[in-house]
């Protein structure tokens, strides 16, 4: 198991008024120093967009506990999915995602490098982020929360280790 984050550079969409019009945004690579050096960070990894798990438990599970993650000396939380920065943005919206920011992981870059790509073809998605999250200090990973069974094209979605109240519970244990 790797223990810092690697370096990649994430394609993403920021908003930029300058532009005017409909859509005001332009693209902004933003490396992996730019997000954990010199922070602690929250990362939930998951393996899609607008899926059920996704949707319904583990992002909003996080947003949900977000104030009681910051009380916990986090600086920042994000949501890790190999999605296009479009449809993180758009799925972000529809759930009505406020607090923890949306990282588009398109080409799936840091997700290979932290080893947590898999197939997911059973289903149609390719290849996607194994379900996992992360407590990571200046770009060390000091917990890792990866679900069990972690195989190409699991027959199922396990979700049972990654979600925000466990990572809240070791915070609070870890002192």
């Amino acid at each position: 198991m790797i223990s810092t984050v690697p370096d990649v550079i994430f394609k993403t969409r920021v908003r930029d008024e300058s532009i005017g019009g409909a859509n005001p945004f332009r693209w902004q690579d933003v490396s992996t120093d730019d997000i954990f050096k010199k922070t602690k960070t929250v990362v939930l990894a998951l393996p899609g967009a607008y899926t059920p798990t996704c949707s319904s438990q583990h992002l909003p599970g996080f947003e949900a506990k977000y104030q009681d993650l910051i009380e916990q000396g986090i600086d920042e939380v994000y949501c890790l999915s190999v999605n296009d920065a479009f449809v993180m943005y758009q799925w972000g919206k529809h759930l009505g995602i406020k607090q923890v920011k949306m990282l588009p992981d398109g080409n799936g870059d840091f997700t290979q490098a932290m080893g947590m790509l898999v197939k997911k073809e059973n289903v149609g998605f390719g290849s996607r982020s194994w379900r996992y999250s992360m407590i990571v200090e200046d770009k060390k990973i000091i917990k890792l929360f990866s679900e069990p069974g972690q195989v190409d094209n699991c027959p199922d979605d396990p979700f049972t280790v990654s979600g925000a109240d466990t990572l809240l519970d070791y915070l609070k244990q870890n002192k």
